[in-house]
């Protein structure tokens, strides 16, 4: 990717629409790499980057969680906090169809459907953040208050 033009996707429009500040951050993506090869691509520590994770309650109303990209969700303390049987992780064709992005490249901006967001508090203590900007392969640098402003989400404490 490193000679194409970058892309223009859903969450860069987001981000220029309100005038954030942020630094493209391509790199070579492998499938099932994860955080762990984009931070190790990137030169960056993997708690810096930011997992968007899209998940479902036992009626499959989906949610946005996301999460350090070195931490797990503990669903069940998530299902807890919002007083709900259960939280999964949705299907990837299913998180595709909420999202509008293929998983390995879901980003919290411009999403094909509104959802709750759900951000791990300790992201905000951060003083930059990595975050996928829609395509698989592409990381956007940010503050981690653009996250706030934008997404609106509630803070939790569910890392596992």
């Amino acid at each position: 990717m490193a000679n194409e033009r970058l892309p223009v996707t859903p969450a860069i429009r987001v981000l220029r629409a309100a005038g954030v500040a942020f630094s493209d951050h391509p790199y070579t993506w492998q499938e099932r790499g994860g955080t762990a090869a984009s931070s190790r691509e990137l030169g960056v520590d993997e708690h810096a980057v930011i997992k968007t994770l899209i998940m479902e309650d036992e009626r499959r109303q989906p949610l946005i969680v996301l999460m350090h990209g070195d931490s797990e969700v503990s669903t069940r303390k998530l299902a807890r906090r919002l007083a709900v049987k259960s939280i999964v992780p949705c299907r990837p064709e299913v998180a595709n169809r909420h999202s509008g992005y293929l998983v390995g490249g879901t980003s919290p901006f411009g999403t094909r459907k509104p959802m709750p967001v759900y951000l791990e508090r300790s992201i905000l203590d951060l003083e930059r953040i990595f975050i996928n900007a829609g395509r698989r392969g592409y990381l956007v640098a940010i503050a981690p208050s653009v996250l706030v402003d934008l997404l609106h989400p509630e803070l939790v404490d569910v890392a596992a």
